[in-house]
C-alpha cells in the first residue's frame, strides 16, 4: 500500500554518488518517492574522494590560498553531482532539476570554509515542489555578502557540511523528515567492526545522537545534529546499498533521529551506545605555578586559537623541584589542532609559567552514552570497575548529564569497548 504522501528531504552522501551507476540507483530511489506522490527535494554530496582533490588542487597551488577561492573550488564537487542526478531523473521520467546554493539562495555566514547557514529562501523551491519537480540541491555549500562589500560569494560548510545543508533545507521546507542515505543502515550500539553483536537502533534522541557524533560516531555531522535538535526535524539514517525491491523509507527499519517525547519508557534504554575517538591527544603542562588565574593563562590562548579543549586534570606537581604550591594541569585537545596547540601554549610560555610540556597521540577516549543516565546512578561506576577488572588504565575523565568519557592507551580501544558494550546488556542475541 502506498505511503501518506508527504514533503521529504534526501540526502546521499559520497559513496552513494561515487560513478554513474550509483547515481542512477539514487535516481530510481528518488523515483520511488515521487511515485508514491511524496514532494521530494534531494541534497547530494561530491563523488566520493572529489573533495579530497580538490582540496589538494588548493594546497599544490599555494599554501596561503585565499579562502574564498578554496570554496570556488571545493565547491564544485556538489555541483557536478547535483547537475548529473538532475539528469539521470529526467532520463527516467522524473521532472528535476539543479539548484545551486546562491540559486536557492542559501545565506551563510562569510565565515570561508566553515560558513553557518543564517536563512534559506524556500520561496522558489516551494513553487518547484507544488509543480511536481524533484529539487537537486547540492550540499556544503551557500552564498554570503562578506564584511568588505562583496556580495554572493560561495561558501562552504565545512567537511561533512551536507548533512547540515539537508537538515537545513528541511526546517527550511517545513519537511515530514529528512532521509540521510549513508554506507551504513542506521545507529548501532556501538561499531560492528569491533563488536558483531552490536544492535541497530530504531530510535535515537537527539541528545544522545549529538553526544555520540562529539565523541567519535562517524554516522552524522555533529552540527547537523544540533541543527537537527534546534528546529525539531525528524532525521532517520538509512543506508543507500539495499536492493531495488527494499521497503520504502517510511516503513525501511533504519534509525529515526526524535526528540525525547517519541521514546516511551518501553523502548528507553539505560545505556545508548559507546563510542570511541582515537583522534585525540594528550598534554601535559608540568610545574604550574598553584596560584589563582593560572590555569585561565592556559586556555585563554587556545580559546583565541579556537582550539576546543576536552578532559581537565589538575593534580600536584610529580617533580616539584624544590617548588611549593605547583601543580600539573594535563588536558585533551583534537589531534589535528596539536600543532597549532603546543604553538599557542610556547608563545604564552612566559605568562603560563610551565617548566615542560609533554604530549601523547597514542590515546583515544572511549565515552558511555544514554539519556536513562539522568535518572539512574552507578554509570559511571560500572564503567570504571568494568575498565579496572580488565587491566585498562584511566588516564582522564569527563562526564556530562548523559555522556561519561574516559581517556585511555589507544592499544586498550577495543578491549575496553567490547567489554563495556557487555556489561551494560548491549550484546544482541544473535551476531548481527
Amino acid at each position: 500500500m502506498a505511503a501518506t504522501p508527504a514533503r521529504i528531504v534526501m540526502k546521499f552522501g559520497g559513496t552513494s554518488m561515487a560513478g554513474i551507476e550509483r547515481i542512477r540507483n539514487v535516481a530510481n530511489r528518488v523515483k520511488r518517492e515521487v511515485d508514491a506522490g511524496n514532494q521530494v527535494a534531494v541534497v547530494v554530496s561530491a563523488m566520493a574522494g572529489e573533495t579530497d582533490r580538490l582540496v589538494n588542487f588548493c594546497r599544490e597551488a599555494s599554501s596561503l590560498y585565499d579562502p574564498k577561492e578554496y570554496d570556488v573550488v571545493v565547491s564544485a564537487g556538489e555541483q557536478v553531482t547535483s547537475g548529473l542526478l538532475a539528469i539521470a531523473l529526467q532520463a527516467i521520467g522524473v521532472p528535476a532539476r539543479s539548484w545551486l546554493g546562491w540559486q536557492l539562495p542559501i545565506h551563510t555566514s562569510d565565515a570561508h570554509a566553515s560558513a553557518r547557514i543564517e536563512e534559506i529562501d524556500t520561496t522558489a523551491l516551494d513553487r518547484a515542489l507544488a509543480s511536481g519537480e524533484v529539487a537537486v540541491i547540492p550540499g556544503f555549500q551557500g552564498v554570503a555578502d562578506s564584511a568588505d562589500g562583496e556580495q554572493g560569494r560561495v561558501t562552504t560548510l565545512g567537511r561533512g557540511g551536507s548533512d547540515t545543508s539537508a537538515v537545513a533545507v528541511a526546517a527550511a521546507m517545513k519537511a515530514d523528515r529528512c532521509d540521510i542515505y549513508t554506507d551504513v543502515d542506521g545507529v548501532y550500539t556501538t561499531d560492528p567492526r569491533i563488536v558483531p553483536r552490536a544492535r541497530k537502533l530504531k530510535k535515537v534522541t537527539y541528545e544522545e545522537m549529538l553526544e555520540l557524533a562529539s565523541v567519535g560516531a562517524k554516522v552524522l555531522q555533529t552540527r547537523s545534529v544540533g541543527l537537527a535538535m534546534k528546529e525539531n526535524v525528524r532525521v532517520q539514517v538509512l543506508s543507500s546499498f539495499t536492493g531495488d525491491d527494499a521497503p520504502m523509507a517510511d516503513t525501511l527499519p533504519g534509525t529515526m533521529i526524535v526528540g525525547e517525547e517519541e521514546i516511551d519508557d518501553m523502548e528507553r534504554q539505560l545505556i545508548t551506545g559507546i563510542a570511541h575517538d582515537k583522534n585525540e591527544a594528550k598534554i601535559t603542562l608540568t610545574n604550574v605555578s598553584d596560584t589563582p588565574g593560572s590555569v585561565a593563562a592556559i586556555f585563554v590562548p587556545l580559546a583565541k586559537a579556537n582550539i576546543n579543549v576536552d578532559m581537565i586534570i589538575q593534580n600536584i606537581a610529580h617533580q616539584s623541584q624544590g617548588r611549593t604550591g605547583s601543580t600539573d594541569v594535563t588536558f585533551t585537545v583534537p589531534a589535528v589542532d596539536l600543532a597549532r596547540t603546543i604553538q599557542a601554549l610556547n608563545e604564552a610560555k612566559e605568562s603560563i609559567g610551565f617548566d615542560e610540556l609533554v604530549h601523547d597521540t597514542r590515546v583515544a577516549k572511549i565515552s558511555v552514552v544514554g539519556v536513562g543516565m539522568k535518572s539512574h546512578a552507578g554509570v559511571a561506576s560500572k564503567m570504571f570497575t568494568t575498565l579496572g577488572e580488565r587491566g585498562i588504565n584511566i588516564q582522564a575523565i569527563s562526564t556530562s548529564e548523559i555522556k561519561v568519557s574516559v581517556l585511555i592507551h589507544e592499544d586498550e580501544t577495543e578491549l575496553a569497548v567490547r567489554v563495556l558494550h557487555t556489561a551494560y546488556g548491549l550484546d544482541a542475541e544473535e551476531a548481527a
